[in-house]
Parts: C-alpha cells; structure tokens; sequence
C-alpha cells in the first residue's frame, strides 16, 4: 500500500457547501470500511479538508475520490501527495505495513 496526504479545497465558502457536507461524510465513510482512510477534517480557516489515506496506488485512490460529492458537484479540488511514513507511532505499525501483520 502506498500512503497519501489528500487535500480537498473549496471551491466556494463553506457556508455554500450545504448539505453536501453530509454527503461528503457519507463518502468518506466507504473509504475508513475499505480500510482506506486513517483521518480525515475540515482545516482552520474552514477553506477545505485533509485526509491521510492508503491505496494500492495513487490512481486507485484519485478514482475513489472521483466519487466525492464535492468533486461531483464541482464544490471543491483535491490534491494527492504520497509520502513515505518511515517514521510513526508503534500503534500504527499494522494499518502502515498491513502485510506486516500477517507473518
């Protein structure tokens, strides 16, 4: 699994998002069941979201992301950075290298 920082701007102020927010969450929740997303929140200023997320690679989870209702409604943009996480808390060690665990 290849890691990512995902960073969702909006395209509008948040007070426009309505009830896309709702859905927005709704998305997410398919990716945290996949075993996908570790985090995900709104930034301060309220201007977007970041996610840290896990894919078999960076298409798979631009695909996933294609189905946000922010990104369907044209509300907001999201950026994929993959990173390397060599360093990380010991209580992350089996969603980081989840092949790890099954040795």
């Amino acid at each position: 699994m290849k890691h990512f920082l995902v960073q969702i701007d909006y395209k509008v102020p948040v007070e426009s998002l309505g009830d896309s927010v709702r859905l927005h969450r709704e998305f997410l929740q398919t990716g945290y069941e996949k075993g996908w997303l570790l985090m995900s929140g709104p930034r301060n200023p309220a201007t977007g979201g970041i996610v840290v997320a896990r894919a078999p690679t960076q298409q798979a989870l631009e695909d996933f992301f294609n189905d946000d209702p922010y990104k369907l409604s044209g509300l907001a943009t999201h950026t994929f950075v993959e990173f390397n996480p060599v360093k990380h808390q010991e209580f992350m060690s089996t969603w980081i290298n989840p092949e790890a665990s099954l040795k």
